[in-house]
């Protein structure tokens, strides 16, 4: 399961590298995403966040931007509440670790027990790469120069492709949803920011339940 999570790590801590060295390349202090990485820990969102900051947005704005764009984690944290403690203390970590390749990587096993097992080990390697790897972006600064040559966009979404693939395959409902939910993604992707047509993407759900409405 470690051989299994590290191809995540491994794509998170390129993109941290990147994010780090964007946020400080383009004039923000070294300690503002380190802080960011490990209090709102959103890769999406922080680079949402920190392109209006960039631009000259106001921190409010940078928020509200962050904020919307991460709602898409109150459905993933539905989807795994069962495989976190009871805990006030665990419960509040793991809400704080779900994130598409933590969820992704946990629905992908077989039971329960897995599930759990592949959440934690995935989502505490993931916060940690993560976040080392902002670390060294942000003291790399501008020496890494343009980091969008190094094509690190494609990193996390060919990832979860090959997470997701056996449930789609094994599941037709969940195969319908899929494609309704990238269909909308990919139409709306030219007229939205960034992170919004995942978020869109879910209403691809609206599929899951008209099987059992028709058996009821």
């Amino acid at each position: 399961m470690v051989r299994d999570s590290s191809l995540v790590w491994l794509a998170s801590g390129i993109v941290g590298v990147s994010f780090g060295a964007v946020s400080v390349a383009g004039g923000l202090p070294v300690w503002v995403p380190v802080v960011m990485s490990l209090v709102v820990y959103a890769g999406s969102a922080q680079f949402s966040a920190v392109g209006v900051l960039l631009a000259g947005g106001d921190p409010v704005a940078a928020a509200a931007t962050g904020l919307l764009l991460n709602t898409r984690t109150a459905a993933f944290g539905l989807a795994v509440a069962d495989l976190l403690d009871t805990g006030r203390t665990t419960r509040f970590l793991g809400a704080h670790l779900v994130t598409d390749e933590t969820v992704a990587f946990a629905l992908a096993q077989s039971d329960p027990v897995r599930r759990r097992r592949a959440f934690w080990i995935s989502g505490l390697g993931l916060f940690a790469v993560w976040n080392t790897g902002v670390l060294a972006g942000a003291l790399a600064g501008s020496a890494l120069g343009d980091t969008a040559r190094f094509g690190l966009d494609a990193a996390f979404p060919a990832v979860l492709v090959a997470l997701v693939l056996p449930a789609v395959r094994a599941d037709a409902t969940v195969r319908r949803c899929a494609l309704l939910g990238a269909a909308l993604a990919l139409a709306v992707t030219p007229a939205v920011p960034a992170g919004v047509p995942v978020l869109l993407a879910l209403a691809g759900l609206v599929l899951h339940r008209r099987p059992q409405e028709a058996a009821g």
